[in-house]
């Protein structure tokens, strides 16, 4: 990894304030990867070249740039362009419709004055890496994830049309408490309304959604992803409320079950999953490729769900070429 000089970090400092506006000693310090003695050195050598940072005094304190302070035009180190590159590719793969044209231009602009070497690692990088997962083959509108992140951060409610799983069309109200990425689809959760409960929606199937005036409070257990996805599973949103016994250790579960839709709780007998779905079959799908034994308390459903994907299974291996 490339070393990192004072003059980059003062300059990176300065971006930083610029884009935020207004940062605490411990954030630039954590941000730039120095002590906070070292941002008061920075913050001295800023206004030594005439740069008006101010600071605040108090407890809350912080440093900030007097208002109306512009940079000229920004240049990146070689690595700032190579991280911007590889973020914006990244992007390309996040799955939202509508935010291509901005992605590929923003992309043409940098590879425009990278230099050659700088280029083809880029180039490198977006032939050789396979994305984790797949892109679902309908995708959400990039306009309609800024909506729901913005209804979220603001925390009102927003009116959307939705197609469920099963084709069912509906249009409801929903207070939403997080905007969620994995395993190749986005998400939102939050309080429906409707069904006077919580719900997970997936964007692809939600077909239309307006922010409106009224605001609610989110509650406590939506503040870290790690406390959205363990919430979402414990959801009695859907048919069926199971729970599994997986006879292995927390570590090899969380690598072998999915995320979402899931909760995992280690006990002195092994680890107990727990999910709320409408289809037993992935559930059924979801144990089967497991490589431990497990025991199924609930629901008994579930148990037939196994056996008749334990007899396709054998059904198929016994098909000859």
């Amino acid at each position: 990894m490339y070393g990192y000089r004072p003059t980059t970090r003062l300059l990176s400092m300065l971006e930083l304030l610029q884009a935020r506006g207004r940062m605490t000693g411990n954030e630039l310090a954590r941000r730039l990867e120095v002590g906070e003695r070292t941002v008061r050195r920075y913050v001295a050598m800023l206004k030594e070249m005439g740069v008006p940072v101010e600071a605040e005094r108090g407890r809350y304190g912080a440093y900030v740039l007097r208002p109306g302070f512009k940079l000229p035009p920004m240049m990146f180190t070689d690595e700032e362009a190579l991280a911007l590159a590889l973020g914006l590719l990244s992007a390309r793969r996040l799955g939202l419709s509508g935010a291509a044209p901005a992605v590929e231009g923003a992309l043409a602009k940098l590879e425009r004055v990278m230099p050659d070497a700088l280029r083809e690692r880029v180039r490198v990088f977006e032939e050789t890496v396979v994305p984790a997962a797949t892109v679902p083959s309908r995708l959400p509108a990039g306009e309609l994830a800024v909506t729901l992140s913005e209804a979220v951060r603001e925390r009102r409610r927003v009116r959307m049309r939705y197609r469920s799983w099963a084709s069912e069309e509906t249009e409801r109200e929903v207070d939403p408490y997080a905007v969620i990425h994995k395993e190749g689809y986005w998400y939102t959760v939050g309080y429906c309304h409707l069904r006077s409960g919580r719900r997970l929606f997936r964007l692809d199937r939600v077909l239309e959604a307006q922010a409106l005036s009224e605001t609610f409070e989110r509650p406590p257990g939506f503040d870290t992803p790690e406390r959205v996805l363990e919430s979402l599973a414990t959801m009695q949103e859907d048919r069926w409320s199971v729970e599994v016994l997986l006879e292995t250790g927390i570590g090899e579960a969380r690598r072998q079950v999915p995320s979402i839709g899931t909760a995992l709780r280690e006990t002195s007998c092994g680890v107990l999953l727990r999910s709320s779905t409408s289809d037993l079959d992935w559930m059924a799908r979801v144990l089967a490729a497991l490589d431990c034994s497990f025991v199924v308390k609930s629901p008994a459903e579930l148990r037939e769900a196994l056996k008749q994907h334990a007899a396709e299974i054998s059904r198929q291996a016994g098909r000859l070429g």
